[in-house]
Parts: structure tokens; sequence; C-alpha cells
């Protein structure tokens, strides 16, 4: 006996290329969105529909109810409804149906989840733990030193180049997420370690191995990995006795934190971030506020 046929399987390779192409989304993205979308037609199938064009706005929402009795997380449901909704939309652009049934229907609610952040003596004392009377000791302190005065990510970190240091200018120039390029102010202290770094460490790190370019190397002389700038940040975290349950993105949230802390507009934290949308960036007002609460109950005579 035949098994009978996914409504719609056949356009799901197809608008994953587009995906990859136009949205720049990562292979992980993709092969999830995949299993994502397998599993809907799985589902439209089990409840009679035998052409996308039977898919009614109900339908899509039975769906995310589905997902919801899986106990799935809330960010397994919200990208499994971004990649239905992004399908029906290509779908319907490129004619294969007559309309979109997810059109109007608002994505799942994410719980609000405030990143942690560091207080600046704790990033001071990690800094001062470092030994950096070795030279792999220099190197460490600058990769540390350059995402908390950056705000990078670990994956623009690694991928940062000797050509993109503009450090007569204290500039930065970095390669984001979807390939969008911006430039980043770096402090004096960062240029510090960073030139101390270049200039007496990294010339007889590039020499043992093959890179191209790349600023921070591995005692191979090869490119550092996501997981190496890990054990880098652990290494020293756990030297200066910190307590919480970080890693190096912790730096980036506390960047964010600090500068909206001080005053920053938040349009400019955005840019230095490199967020296309700003409501990205505002989960960090939420940890300005919580800290303004605090300093009103603390001082205030009726707090």
């Amino acid at each position: 006996m035949a098994v009978e046929a996914l409504p719609g399987e056949e356009y799901i390779q197809e608008y994953l290329l587009y995906a990859r192409i136009e949205r720049n989304l990562s292979p992980a993205t993709l092969q999830a969105y995949h299993s994502d979308l397998t599993r809907y037609l799985y589902y439209l199938r089990e409840h009679g529909v035998k052409d996308l064009n039977e898919v009614r706005q109900g339908q899509v929402r039975g769906y995310t109810r589905c997902l919801n009795s899986l106990y799935l997380s809330a960010a397994t449901i919200h990208r499994s409804f971004s990649a239905i909704r992004g399908f029906h939309h290509f779908l319907l652009t490129e004619e294969r149906v007559a309309k979109d049934p997810s059109a109007f229907l608002e994505p799942p609610k994410l719980p609000q989840r405030l990143p942690k952040v560091l207080e600046v003596h704790e990033i001071e004392a990690i800094l001062e733990a470092v030994d950096t009377d070795k030279p792999l000791g220099i190197r460490d302190r600058s990769i540390i030193s350059l995402l908390y005065a950056c705000g990078l990510r670990v994956s623009e970190l690694i991928g940062l180049r000797l050509i993109n240091l503009m450090l007569e200018d204290e500039l930065v120039r970095v390669l984001g997420k979807g390939s969008r390029e911006r430039v980043v102010p770096i402090g004096r202290k960062a240029i510090d370690d960073l030139e101390n770094y270049v200039y007496s460490v990294r010339p007889a790190l590039a020499r043992k191995g093959k890179n191209a370019g790349e600023v921070y190397l591995s005692i191979r002389g090869n490119p550092l990995t996501r997981m190496s700038v890990w054990n880098i940040f652990s290494r020293w975290s756990v030297n200066a006795d910190i307590q919480k349950e970080i890693s190096p993105h912790t730096l980036r949230h506390s960047f964010a934190t600090h500068l909206l802390e001080g005053g920053a507009d938040l349009r400019a934290v955005q840019e230095m971030l490199g967020h296309a949308d700003i409501a990205t960036t505002q989960v960090y007002t939420h940890l300005d506020r919580d800290y303004l609460k605090e300093v009103h109950q603390t001082y205030h005579p009726r707090g």
C-alpha cells in the first residue's frame, strides 16, 4: 500500500533554498525549519488536508496548540511558527497557492528572559585574574577586554581580521549576523590590551599555523574556535572566583546594560550591538528599570 504524500512536501526544498539565499539563514536554522515544516505537513495530512489551498487559519492555530501540548520550549514553538508563516507567505508570493492562512495570525509570545550581567568590578576582577606574564595570557586578556569593550558576539570576535582594526580612529569593523557590517568604537584600555597582544604575541603564533589574518590565534597558529574562547573565559572567571553562571556572551549583555545605565541612547546601543530590530535591544531597558527600582527602594525615604 502506497504511503500518502504530504500536502505541499514538494515545496519545502524550494522554500529552504529561498530562505538560504534571500534571508541568509544559517544551516542549523534551515535544518530546524525542515523538521518544523515536515511535522506541520504531517499534522495537516492527519487532519484531512490534501492540498495547501485547503488550509484554514484555524488549522494553523490548532497546530500551534498541538505544539504547546507537547511541552516544547517557547523558543521552539516560536521558531516553528516562523517557519510555517514564512512557508505560506513564500507559496503565496510564488503563486503556488491562492491565499495565506497565517497572514493575520500573531506569533506565540516568547517569555521575556532577562540576560545575566556582570558588575563592572566583576569584569575588572576577571581581567586582573589573567596571568599576563605568559604570552597566551596577554592574548586572553585582550579577548576578554575586547568582548566587553565592543559588545561582540563570539562569532564576530573569532572572525575579526587585522584589516578590520582601525585603532588610530579607536574603531573596529565587525561582520555580524546576516553579513551585516558595522563599525564599533573601542576604548583606550581595550586598545592597549589589543596592541600588546598584536605586536608582542601574535607574530610568533602566526608563524606556527595557517590563518588568513585573523586577529586571535591558537597556540598552533590557527584561528580560535568558539569553544576555545569559551574555555578561555571560563578559566579566568573561575580564577577570579566569579560565582555566577556566565559565558563569553555575558560580556555582550554587560556591555549593553552598562551603557544604558550610564545614560546611553537606545538607538546608539542598537547600532553598536548590530541588532536589526530595536525590539531586540529593548530587553536591556528592563534591566535598566530594575536597576532604577533598586536605587529608588534603597535611597527614597518611602522606597
